[in-house]
């Protein structure tokens, strides 16, 4: 019987998910982790021959340590926690998870750009403070509120997120602008991102954090943007450089932002969003992908990677 491992299942379900697709998969024995620190790994993996992780870190010792694994499972669409190099020289084979979070990123796009445009959470806050309770007329008009109809959305990583975004937009009237790929050449229909970003008035990125993409937006960008534009990221910390955005809300320079990634995660060192006097910012704990029902596919995706490779047909090999 195969030995089998999760590491970091606490990083995937939160006890409201149905794990018995992966548990129940025929001549294996699984050993079950919440979490797992660097002290505890070898031991884990142990007579491991396939090993299942979100994001604890198998680098090239620790492949080199266990030659029973024949199969990783990233629980993941990311790579960067495994030696790919080092996997193919041991003979493991290493697959990921693609296409499981696509409902409800772009669902938590739309709630940050419906919350960011009705001033929603200020209007809440308005309340509160019992601000309206003493108001002189029946409605509080203290903070504008913008309809998307007309308005145009910028997409920066037209993949299958920013394609289930465009796809969205009509639903509010919304003209979809696609910029050029960061460092890629040019293609008919997009935009260059100078010229892009100049012309919409919400921006969302759904491009992977690279050479190309890292401070992709910063203080010059911003600068090309309206004042009263609105910058959603749910793609990864790092492509928007955090303090040139924190300093143009403050400045009035950008009319909000929604950030659900951040450089650091969790941010056990601080950031410059997590200050309370930024206006219009909503920032969410990398929660874009995290619907039940998303998650949920992650763990089914995970067991149909399993079952194909015992199968000698394996799918989502990452390169």
């Amino acid at each position: 019987m195969l030995q089998a491992v999760f590491l970091d299942t606490d990083t995937i379900d939160g006890g409201d998910l149905d794990l018995t697709g992966l548990t129940g998969l025929s001549g294996m024995e699984w050993f079950l982790h919440g979490t797992t620190g660097p002290e505890q790994l070898d031991d884990r993996l142990d007579g491991c021959s396939i090993v299942v992780s979100n994001k604890v870190v198998l680098d090239r010792n620790t492949l080199a340590r266990h030659s029973s694994l024949k199969l990783i499972v990233i629980a993941a669409t990311g790579t960067n926690n495994i030696d790919l190099q080092a996997a193919r020289e041991h003979g493991v084979s290493v697959c990921n998870v693609r296409g499981y979070g696509t409902p409800s990123v772009v669902q938590h796009v739309y709630a940050l750009i419906l919350a960011l445009t009705t001033r929603l959470l200020d209007y809440h806050a308005a309340i509160g403070e019992g601000r309206w309770q003493r108001h002189p007329h029946f409605c509080l008009f203290d903070y504008p509120i913008r309809e998307l109809a007309g308005k145009k959305l910028g997409i920066v990583g037209y993949g299958t997120l920013g394609r289930g975004v465009a796809d969205a937009a009509p639903a509010f009237g919304l003209n979809v602008r696609i910029a050029q790929r960061p460092g890629g050449g040019e293609r008919s229909g997009r935009l260059p991102l100078t010229e892009l970003l100049a012309e919409v008035d919400i921006l969302s990125l759904h491009c992977p954090l690279n050479e190309h993409t890292r401070n992709l937006i910063a203080e010059n960008e911003i600068a090309l943007m309206k004042p009263d534009a609105v910058l959603i990221n749910t793609a990864r910390g790092g492509i928007v450089d955090e303090a040139a955005l924190a300093k143009a809300l403050r400045e009035g320079r950008l009319g909000g932002a929604g950030i659900d990634v951040l450089t650091e995660e969790p941010p056990r060192n601080g950031n410059v969003l997590l200050e309370a006097d930024i206006p219009n910012l909503i920032v969410t704990p990398h929660i874009a992908w995290a619907s039940r029902e998303s998650r949920q596919r992650v763990i089914d995706i995970v067991a149909d990677n399993i079952a194909a490779f015992q199968n000698g047909r394996p799918r989502n090999l990452v390169d």
